[in-house]
């Protein structure tokens, strides 16, 4: 029987008085690829913020793997959105992913191990970079910098990888590279995933959890029109290059159930 990774019980958090999640419970198994949807400003950053334990609770309790979520992070790799980094700063892709292997902040003089150079260029290589190992960051392209970050969060060999919007802002191929490096890594690891990409919920994860500041529905990643328009507020249709894809189930198959 799998353990749980994760245990999240009555979970409340404020941001300076305004309320961000509601009582969320939510439990995900080890080995198991979860999809988090919901609008903006529905809590989903903040969730994965409070499991990495960088945002105070109000109330209730997160455990990872059976310890309190502040005491695990060497085993959870994070990797944060796109639109938070700082494209500019003057490092390598190499430098990037070493950063990863630092266990308590960088010091002065430290110097990276040959194992540690070894692990970044080994991580590089599995993510399809390796050969860009000495490019500054600056000039990779939205793909390449994902995958980037995806090797960084892979540098301490985590057993949770944590995920928010890894597909925003890359190209169409780098996207369902990014994804089928996921389902590899979920061999290994589980995953949750923060996404508004309804077609990878459809195609990749294997459970769903629909967060609009409480949770609204945590299940099989085939969703009703009640639980979409509860989430978003108004009916949501899903194309996939003009083709409608089944991400929600049709009224007659419902009442076809009932």
């Amino acid at each position: 029987m799998k353990n749980k990774a994760v245990h999240i019980e009555d979970l409340t958090v404020y941001y300076d008085h305004a309320l961000a999640l509601s009582n969320a419970n939510l439990d995900v198994m080890e080995g198991e690829y979860l999809g988090i949807i919901g609008p903006n400003g529905g809590g989903k950053s903040t969730l994965l913020k409070a499991m990495l334990g960088l945002v105070p609770i109000s109330s209730g309790s997160i455990q990872i793997f059976g310890t309190e979520a502040k005491n695990n992070g060497s085993r959870i790799g994070y990797v944060p959105q796109f639109g938070l980094m700082d494209k500019k700063f003057p490092i390598t892709l190499l430098e990037v992913v070493l950063t990863g292997r630092l266990k308590s902040g960088l010091a002065p003089f430290y110097r990276y191990s040959k194992d540690d150079k070894s692990i970044a260029r080994e991580l590089l290589n599995k993510v399809g970079i390796g050969h860009l190992e000495d490019r500054n960051i600056s000039q990779l392209s939205g793909g390449e910098f994902q995958k980037m970050l995806i090797a960084r969060a892979l540098a301490m060999n985590p057993k949770l990888l944590l995920l928010d919007e890894p597909t925003a802002s890359v190209d169409a191929k780098s996207r369902d590279q990014i994804y089928s490096l996921l389902d590899e890594l979920n061999k290994e690891m589980t995953i949750i995933l923060v996404t508004h990409d309804l077609l990878a919920i459809a195609s990749n994860v294997g459970r769903l959890a629909c967060l609009n500041k409480e949770l609204v529905y945590h299940g099989e990643p085939e969703l009703t029109e009640t639980v979409v328009n509860h989430l978003y507020g108004c009916p949501v249709d899903l194309l996939a290059h003009g083709v409608p894809h089944r991400v929600l189930r049709m009224h007659r198959e419902e009442n076809a159930n009932d």
